[in-house]
């Protein structure tokens, strides 16, 4: 947690709290709003497959048996876009009929066009102009030492208990009998001294059958967390909210309209510093919404990589249509080992921040091992699997440092 004070220069200045309790959620696959990132990614990588040079700005809402796709989409990309959707729902695993949404019943609409033309001109690269980004707009990135991941331990942990019952839902016979795709957790941890010390508290809803009881669930959470989180920060006094509500039968699409989007914290750092405002899902990435935040996470990830800071957060600022950052801004709350303007110029030396440049530095046209419905759930970032989590600017930055 930070804390503003005033140096004695009249220069706001950052400091850690000594002691404070922070909280971070995790969204399953299959809650409505993440259903459609999956949705809107998976039309992103089959556009992006076939045309790396895809335009693509496309949202889903879904309800009751009931998806809708629109957007602004230029490609020469051959999509069935009802067919990417529906594979899209029934691999998060809402292939049963009868409980109010699933591959086999949804209606599917389709309401595409085109990217329009005044955006277009300012994104496109010609002989006389090098390609501006696609709006303007601030873009985040943070890491932290507290972790290995160099994540938020909080928004961590609360993916990692999500993703764990994902894989008993589908993996484990008991598991896939009771549980359905819909669940949220949430996770309180104490920090002291900005580092995590203890787990205060965990809370887990989750979708079910109507025949699960929830001494069942509680059983299992209790289960998932110990296998989930590192024991030094778990204890016996960590308060468990199971399925608070008493009951979850009725969840997905069939309990709460979903759309793109509407998980950014959740997406990022869990609360855990800035956030300029911007989506990702269902965004190419010439929109720097997406592709600059992934650059700042790289950015800020090496940073504390490099032993440059314990924590960091970057910012960079865009206008549309304008390939340089207005603007490039470093907080490492205290812990940096330089000056923050000093990080700002190395910053400015070492990474390609105009919009072609770092995407064809992370090969955001060209996913290798990694695709964008793998973003779309469990966070964006923290996972070694996508190129922004590479700490490969390490040695120079050291170096620039004058570090050894």
């Amino acid at each position: 947690m930070k804390v503003n004070v005033i140096s004695t220069k009249g220069k706001i200045m950052s400091k850690i709290k000594a002691e404070h309790v922070f909280t971070s959620e995790s969204v399953s696959e299959g809650h409505p709003d993440k259903v459609c990132d999956r949705i809107s990614d998976s039309i992103l990588d089959a556009c992006i497959l076939q045309d790396p040079e895809s335009r693509v700005a496309c949202e889903s809402l879904t309800t009751t048996n009931l998806i809708v796709v629109s957007g602004e989409i230029t490609t020469n990309a051959k999509v069935d876009w009802k067919a990417v959707a529906l594979k899209a729902v029934r691999d998060i695993g809402y292939s049963k009929p009868g409980i109010g949404f699933s591959a086999d019943e949804a209606e599917v609409i389709v309401r595409i066009h085109q990217q329009s033309g005044d955006i277009a001109q300012g994104v496109t690269a010609t002989r006389l102009r090098e390609q501006g980004a696609g709006d303007q707009g601030m873009m985040f990135g943070y890491a932290s030492n507290e972790t290995p991941e160099l994540m938020p331990a909080t928004i961590l942990y609360a993916h990692r208990i999500m993703e764990e019952f994902a894989q008993l839902r589908k993996n484990d016979p008991e598991c896939a009998k009771y549980l359905r795709p819909d669940a949220k957790s949430q996770v309180s941890i104490r920090y002291r001294n900005g580092k995590p010390v203890r787990v205060e508290s965990v809370v887990v809803s989750h979708q079910h059958a109507p025949e699960m009881e929830t001494a069942w669930l509680r059983r299992k959470c209790g289960e998932v967390v110990k296998k989930v989180i590192p024991a030094e920060l778990l204890t016996d006094e960590i308060k468990y909210y199971v399925n608070p509500t008493g009951r979850f039968e009725i969840g997905g699409p069939a309990g709460d309209t979903g759309l793109t989007g509407r998980k950014i914290i959740v997406d990022t750092y869990g609360g855990v510093g800035s956030h300029g405002g911007g989506a990702f899902s269902g965004k190419d990435p010439s929109k720097v919404d997406r592709s600059a935040a992934y650059m700042c996470r790289y950015i800020a990830k090496n940073i504390v990589a490099a032993g440059l800071a314990d924590k960091c957060e970057v910012q960079v600022a865009y206008a549309i249509g304008v390939a340089d950052p207005l603007s490039v801004n470093v907080d490492t709350y205290g812990t940096g080992k330089l000056p923050e303007d000093k990080l700002e110029e190395l910053i400015r030396k070492i990474f390609p921040l105009k919009p072609a440049e770092l995407v064809e530095h992370l090969q955001l046209k060209h996913p290798k091992g990694w695709c964008y419905a793998d973003t779309t759930a469990y966070g964006h970032f923290g996972k070694s699997i996508f190129p922004w989590e590479k700490t490969d600017k390490v040695t120079e930055l050291r170096a620039a440092a004058g570090l050894k």
